[in-house]
């Protein structure tokens, strides 16, 4: 198959020790793996452990767990010994499941896969230095690039000796660890190499000359991209010019994030000006365009790849993937043009789930197919692989939409989900509608359910299972089947009043008293249910939330009170195979999970999304949630982390009600206060749609 890639049993064993829902991940980041099959005992690495990183030295490369002839690879560990500062802060002193492996004092050990290590000196800079120490002969007057300290620092050659066959080079430095200038000091050769790498806090890692980027068209306020030591980082070249003591184009970049030197000053002299530590000064040739604008689907063989089938298919972002793609600024989908409705929606639909994916893959008319076509390879798998999708194919989506007729506002005008959503899913790609729902015997069948409430329900601070049951009881609604995906819309009056302050998310709805057939158990006995009365569901002696179905005898007795002799207590359907049964039994409850809502504020539409099984795995998405420029400028998305969510769940109804909406911390008010439209996938059904 055209999908699969060897592995070498060295690859296989570094990715068997790294936890299952990541291994997929780590496999498709061949820098990564190459970069861990080159780590020695000896290196010095950061290690990553709850958030944090610690600095330690490779002590063992290997197995934890004996081979065996059945499992002939057991997975490939790090053993580190943590340094300096991060003393005391691991679980080991060397031994892993009572085998030693290593030696170090008590809690300065620790076993990790190879994906939370890297090394201090990225890779490339150790490759280098060992290749052109062996091959470029240094002499006295070369500028030169030295390691020291996992330190990269810059000199001049003044003697090269050789003691005992071991060659080093003297250097006069340009400043020592101690930031003196005019110093000298002895470098094993092995750590030398010819020329300068730019540095500072953050330093510029050298690339080869094959990948160096040579375009002429970048200019001033060209948006770049450049490989730091922590990994790759974007901003806008300000200056270009030459530097004293250097004969290479410069550019002065101001970057996104605080990772740079100065506010656009080198050496005392200003040559353009933004905050502080977000200037950088590096080579031309250092700089490539910002990938995260370059379009995913330029190669004209993709098309050709969706059409034989052999396009990759990437699956949902899993929470151990969140931060590393998801997490910061140019995330997610970029806004454009009053998009943030569909680009809501998108991200909370296909970022974290797979519910949906029948959209992406059914077949549909020949017409229809470019949409799906650019869904798919414009929109979802670069969310996925990526982490962000760039407005213009967004725009190219919207234009597509229109052409077809469904409305000649959708490059303009804001819409909203639903009507976004009913056009893709029903005119454009014909799927089998996600609800059906069962009323007076016949089945209605729709792709959203607006929620609707009588006058009289009495809810102050509702649940979504509240809202849901009462819009049914008041409806008169049961669902015919359990839907895979339930997009439920709020009850509001218009788009811009809303009928409560708050409404509490409900993580799980509980459906099985909503079904129109099956079997039910008794709210007050247990035993198997044999009527419903809807006369009893506001009844406050009852349980708040359910309909209230009863056996034979448990009905006969609730509707003995004279309060109650009015009702009229109707038959359920049970199924034949469950009549004649008079004890209790264990029934399974059908449960839908929350897996993303879309909130609204003044005409603006933003989504969070539950992307693990903790109340605390939440994310906030923002396709606009600033700007670079004016009317020529763009949109910059954003994804944030907002575990404060978990708190908010964990909290009472009564402590949930007095927390003033200004005073909620973090985004939590938008989530509770701002709430549109609910999202709930079934895990059973998902798998059959």
């Amino acid at each position: 198959m055209n999908c699969m890639k060897s592995l070498t049993p060295k690859e296989a064993d570094l990715l068997l020790a790294v936890p299952e829902k990541a291994r997929l991940k780590w496999f498709r980041d061949r820098k990564a793996v190459q970069t861990a099959l080159t780590l020695m005992v000896g290196t010095s690495v950061n290690v990553e452990e709850d958030g944090k990183d610690l600095r330690g030295i490779v002590c063992y490369i290997g197995p934890v767990v004996e081979p065996s002839f059945s499992c002939p690879i057991t997975g490939t560990l790090f053993g580190i010994e943590l340094q300096g500062v991060d003393k005391g802060k691991g679980n080991s002193n060397g031994k892993c499941q009572n085998k030693k492996y290593f030696t170090c004092e008590k809690n300065c050990g620790i076993f990790v896969p190879f994906s939370k290590v890297r090394p201090v000196v990225p890779i490339s800079l150790m490759r280098t230095l060992s290749s052109q120490s062996e091959t470029k002969a240094l002499s006295p007057g070369d500028r030169v690039t030295y390691l020291i300290d996992d330190k990269c620092r810059h000199g001049m050659v003044v003697h090269v000796d050789d003691e005992d066959g071991n060659p080093h080079v003297w250097i006069s430095t340009d400043t020592d660890a101690s930031g003196k200038t005019g110093g000298e000091v002895k470098v094993s050769i092995e750590m030398v190499v010819k020329g300068e790498i730019p540095s500072g806090p953050e330093s510029v890692l050298d690339t080869p000359p094959a990948e160096q980027h040579t375009d002429l068209h970048l200019g001033l306020n060209s948006m770049v991209e450049v490989s730091l030591m922590t990994g790759n980082s974007y901003g806008i070249i300000r200056w270009m010019g030459a530097l004293p003591g250097r004969d290479d184009r410069m550019v002065g970049l101001e970057l996104e994030e605080e990772k740079g030197v100065s506010d656009g000053t080198f050496k005392g002299q200003r040559l353009f000006t933004c905050p502080p530590k977000r200037a950088l000064f590096v080579k031309l040739t250092s700089c490539r365009p910002d990938s995260r604008f370059q379009s995913v689907s330029a190669n004209p063989e993709e098309d050709a790849d969706y059409g034989s089938g052999n396009l990759e298919v990437f699956p949902p972002i899993s929470t151990e993937q969140v931060n590393d793609l998801l997490i910061g600024r140019m995330r997610g989908i970029q806004g454009h043009c009053n998009s943030c409705y569909m680009d809501a929606a998108l991200f909370g639909l296909f970022s974290c789930s797979s519910v949906l994916d029948s959209m992406l893959f059914k077949c549909t008319a020949p017409q229809d197919a470019p949409i799906q076509r650019t869904l798919l390879c414009d929109i979802v798998n670069p969310l996925r692989s990526k982490g962000f999708v760039e407005g213009r194919h967004v725009m190219k989506f919207r234009q597509q939409l229109q052409k077809h007729g469904y409305s000649h506002s959708f490059t303009t005008d804001e819409k909203d989900p639903e009507e976004f959503l009913n056009i893709v899913m029903h005119h454009i790609l014909a799927l089998d509608p996600l609800l059906k729902l069962s009323a007076a015997g016949k089945v209605q069948e729709s792709y959203c359910y607006q929620i609707f409430l009588d006058q009289n329900h009495r809810l102050i601070l509702p649940t979504v299972q509240q809202l849901l049951e009462h819009s049914f009881h008041s409806a008169g609604l049961k669902l015919a089947e359990v839907p895979s995906c339930l997009i439920l819309q709020m009850p509001r009056f218009g788009k811009k009043f809303k009928m409560f302050d708050k409404i509490i998310p409900s993580l799980e709805l509980d459906i099985t008293d909503l079904l129109s057939e099956g079997p039910q158990q008794c709210i007050l006995c247990g035993n198997l249910a044999v009527e419903e009365c809807t006369d009893c569901f506001k009844e406050l002696v009852f349980s708040p939330t359910g309909f209230k179905v009863f056996c034979k005898t448990c009905s006969a007795q609730v509707h003995f009170h004279p309060e109650r002799r009015c009702h009229q207590p109707a038959p359920l359907n049970i199924p034949k195979g469950y009549l004649g049964r008079g004890i209790p039994h264990i029934l399974t409850r059908d449960r839908l999970e929350l897996f993303a809502v879309l909130c609204i504020e003044t005409s603006h539409y933003v989504s969070f999304v539950k992307h693990g099984p903790n109340k605390h795995d939440w994310i906030f998405f923002d396709s606009m949630a600033d700007r670079q420029g004016e009317i020529d400028g763009f949109n910059i998305p954003e994804v944030q982390a907002c575990p404060e969510v978990g708190v908010y769940l964990e909290m009472s109804p009564t402590e949930l009600a007095n927390q003033t909406p200004r005073d909620m911390k973090g985004l939590a008010k938008r989530l509770f206060c701002d709430a549109y439209m609910y999202l709930y996938q079934s895990p059973n059904m998902c798998l059959y749609r």
